[in-house]
């Protein structure tokens, strides 16, 4: 799960690329990164959230086996599926490709965080913030979301009308396939649970059956 999950969202993260019509915002970032330092997409993508592991120290957030996987794997899976996929000419090709990208990159969120082996590099950043500041996770969020939007988008970045459907299409979807995977990756009863972060009871990670009726709240 957690693997598939991850390559999946590379390839999701990929097609976005080629439908040429807006990234979701982090890939703003990495596209304008990678054009102004004359590295692939994908580096940029595995560049950044080195950079962004790092910001986890002064916040004590403490990475798993899928933090570090999410770094690596997903930058390699997007620059091999924009090696293999050509860019479609038509925007009658180029909307539907959009729309299967966002469905598939939820797809690809339910899987790796219902496999419980730790919060992205990115989910992190906020969950830490929101510790630490007493903010609540949807202001952090946002505020992280802008700034790295704006921040993409003055160094060259694509925003268009894909960003806008990304934007407000992903937390719905996300959580419907969160619930959709989560029995898959429950623990064995006793067994703890890692990489489930419980923001909003502050309580901790469920174990056995409540695991799999629980859902991350990193979407």
């Amino acid at each position: 799960m957690l693997y598939g999950g991850l390559v999946l969202y590379g390839v999701s993260a990929g097609l976005q690329l080629r439908a040429g019509l807006g990234l979701a915002p982090w890939d703003v970032l990495n596209q304008g990164v990678a054009r102004h330092a004359g590295i692939s997409i994908g580096a940029a993508s595995i560049a950044i959230g080195a950079l962004v592991l790092l910001l986890w120290i002064p916040l004590r957030q403490r990475p798993g086996l899928g933090t570090v996987s999410n770094v690596l794997v997903i930058g390699l899976a997007m620059d091999a599926t924009l090696t293999l996929t050509p860019a479609p000419a038509s925007l009658w090709a180029r909307i539907p490709l959009l729309a299967f990208s966002v469905m598939l990159c939820s797809m690809a969120t339910g899987l790796y965080i219902s496999a419980r082996f730790g919060p992205g590099p990115r989910d992190g950043l906020m969950t830490g913030l929101h510790r630490r500041t007493g903010r609540s996770v949807r202001l952090v969020r946002t505020c992280i979301e802008v700034v790295v939007l704006a921040t993409g988008f003055v160094l060259g970045g694509s925003v268009g009308a894909g960003t806008v459907v990304f934007a407000l299409a992903i937390g719905p979807l996300s959580q419907f396939f969160l619930r959709f995977f989560a029995p898959l990756g429950a623990a064995p009863e006793g067994a703890a649970v890692a990489g489930t972060v419980r923001v909003a009871s502050g309580g901790p990670a469920p174990s056995g059956p409540a695991a799999a009726r629980e859902v991350p709240d990193l979407v």
